[in-house]
């Protein structure tokens, strides 16, 4: 059984590697400058690449909760790469890794948040962990405009560097009444099931280095001027 689930985790990584929404065609509208990063013959070019792994401790008692993998840097996996149950639902992030293991913190860990949308809206919002039920996260910044029923998609967003946007987080399991404000608090059933997690992927941005560059540089760009303008 052991065996036939990992074939099937190699499987479910090939496939992922095949999504479109792992590629971006080329932008034709200029000359390109071909880089290091892969294109086919279309100039699609890569933007996600997955890798499978196997879950060797899994914690779902504490307000801060890890998951530990079976690969690390010798394996390619590093900081900051966003980590999917084996059904697709998020899982968390990597945080920490030595040369054959990684630590991820999960999506049930007070400290995480996460930018994710209503599928259906395309509005985003905060999710978040309470600490107390591992079944269940909480999403806020919601517009009441939106017309949510029970069962309606939660998704990644698009503004983070570790998670493909448009990927499954959860369900919406609870509206809950919050008439100070105009948004909504929803309980949101999560997609992984953190009880049983055994096979993941892993998910590396191709993008993350030079997006996290320029983000630095921009902060620095902004903190200087305010320095030289006192």
């Amino acid at each position: 059984m052991k065996e036939e689930n990992r074939r099937l985790l190699r499987m479910n990584d090939s496939l992922m590697n095949l999504l479109s929404s792992n590629f971006l065609k080329a932008d034709t509208s200029s000359s390109l400058v071909r880089d290091s990063v892969a294109s086919d013959t279309l100039g699609h070019y890569r933007l996600y690449m997955w890798r499978e792994a196997q879950v060797v401790r899994s914690t779902v008692n504490s307000e801060r909760n890890y998951v530990q993998i079976n690969r690390g840097a010798n394996q390619g996996i590093r900081d900051d790469m966003g980590v999917f149950s084996s059904n697709g639902g998020l899982v968390g992030k990597v945080i920490s890794v030595s040369a054959n293991y990684s630590q991820v913190m999960s999506l049930i860990n007070v400290q995480n948040r996460v930018n994710v949308i209503v599928k259906k809206t395309r509005n985003s919002g905060n999710l978040s962990w309470d600490g107390t039920d591992p079944r269940f996260l909480t999403l806020t910044n919601i517009p009441k405009s939106d017309s949510l029923v029970i069962g309606d998609t939660i998704l990644t967003g698009k503004f983070s560097l570790s998670y493909p946007p448009g990927h499954m987080v959860g369900t919406v399991a609870e509206i809950i009444p919050d008439n100070s404000t105009n948004f909504y608090v929803l309980r949101i059933k999560t997609a992984a099931n953190f009880n049983d997690l055994q096979q993941v992927m892993v998910v590396e941005n191709l993008q993350y280095d030079e997006l996290n560059q320029l983000n630095a540089d921009t902060e620095k760009r902004v903190e200087d001027a305010k320095k030289t303008n006192r």
